[in-house]
């Protein structure tokens, strides 16, 4: 965690005087529940201690300026100026929260602001979310208005739609914005609605293990499987007039309809219909205490992703056979897009060290690769520090 003493510090080196407010907000990791957002269904994701946090002090011109203490730069915009930054891409993502807020009548004020964060980039734990969700706290604290959690979390995904550009999914922005400690979130996609679920306080931990694998594929593959799926739902719609999206599709419906689908369709069918079930008996299992079902719904996910839906890769098959062969490890799968990023397991605290060690030394072995690993804690959502 970034130190608040170091970031006032950082703040009063770069402004030349002390912040009035600090904020930050997490990234995430979904436990289970891939590849079903955009068909309308159940994910199930955890914000984690890893965050972005801004110390910022209101300003009275307008002018928005921004120090990123990660990348060593400065930035600086008018509010109300959609301009974007052709060089500082991180800046885009505080901008275009501006200028979602100022749209909607918000009444901003310019800010100095320190930005830093210890999400890893390019990771798969959601950065870009974390930084937009600090973003709009920043706005809202500087500002003197408040927003409802759930309505940022809509605001922040419209900002890295309609001017970063990126057509990404609500999860990542709820769930930064509307985290509970110790506890993973099982949100409906179609409606919004979510429950909070307790995870174990202490006993076990969350390890991401990192691939370091670029997801060279994902742009084109997530376009495949999306129109795949909406193939399969144009093709169930003759025999189940009532559905609107794989999410209204039983598995026995699917089973029972089989034939009237393209092989390969059907596998993408099949892995969405069957991980909405696994969501949905992940949350009994949690709620029950049975860590040893969920584990075991986390490994029916995975080989789901491998070999229903075609998104793993040689890279997290070899991370996640490790680490089903340590001793203390509930469950692990690929979590994310997929070709690449990271995986996440549910390991007792007892064998965090050896998983680390024994995993790491065979993905090194069977890839060429160093891995990296994230141990990490169920986080609250965005919040005030200062």
């Amino acid at each position: 965690m970034t130190d608040l003493s170091d970031l006032q510090a950082s703040f009063e080196h770069a402004f030349g005087s002390r912040p009035t407010f600090v904020v930050r907000a997490p990234g995430r990791v979904n436990l289970i529940g891939e590849h079903t957002d955009y068909n309308d269904g159940f994910v199930f994701p955890a914000a984690i201690d890893y965050d972005v946090r801004i110390a910022g002090r209101p300003r009275d011109d307008g002018e928005v300026r921004l120090w990123s203490a990660l990348f060593g730069r400065r930035a600086r915009f008018m509010l109300g100026s959609g301009r974007r930054s052709r060089r500082g891409g991180w800046s885009n993502y505080v901008r275009g929260v501006g200028v979602i807020l100022a749209s909607e009548g918000y009444p901003l004020r310019g800010m100095d602001a320190v930005v830093t964060g210890t999400v890893p980039l390019s990771s798969g734990l959601s950065s870009s979310a974390a930084l937009e969700v600090a973003s709009c706290l920043a706005y809202e604290v500087a500002g003197d208005f408040s927003i409802e959690p759930k309505r940022r979390a809509l605001l922040c995904q419209r900002a890295e739609r309609e001017y970063v550009g990126v057509q990404c999914g609500i999860m990542d922005q709820f769930i930064s914005s509307l985290g509970r400690a110790d506890h993973a979130l099982m949100i409906d996609t179609r409606s919004l609605d979510y429950r909070p679920v307790p995870l174990p306080s202490s006993g076990v931990s969350i390890v991401i293990g990192n691939t370091n694998k670029p997801r060279g594929l994902v742009d084109s593959a997530y376009n495949e499987r999306r129109a795949q799926c909406e193939e399969g739902v144009a093709l169930l719609q003759d025999a189940l007039p009532g559905i609107r999206a794989l999410r209204d599709v039983a598995p026995s419906d699917l089973e029972r309809h089989a034939a009237e689908l393209d092989p390969v369709v059907l596998r993408r069918c099949r892995h969405v219909v069957l991980e909405n079930e696994r969501v949905l008996d992940s949350v009994r299992a949690l709620e029950a205490g049975d860590l040893d079902r969920f584990g075991l719904l986390m490994n029916e996910s995975h080989d789901s992703l491998r070999d229903d839906y075609e998104v793993s890769c040689a890279e997290l098959d070899a991370m996640v056979e490790a680490a089903r062969g340590v001793e203390g490890v509930y469950g692990s799968r690929m979590t994310g897009a997929g070709f690449g990023g990271c995986t996440v397991s549910l390991v007792a605290d007892s064998a965090v060290e050896e998983f680390q060690s024994a995993v790491g030394a065979e993905y090194r072995r069977r890839t060429g690769r160093e891995a990296t690993f994230y141990v990490c804690r169920a986080s609250a959502g965005a919040e005030r520090l200062l």
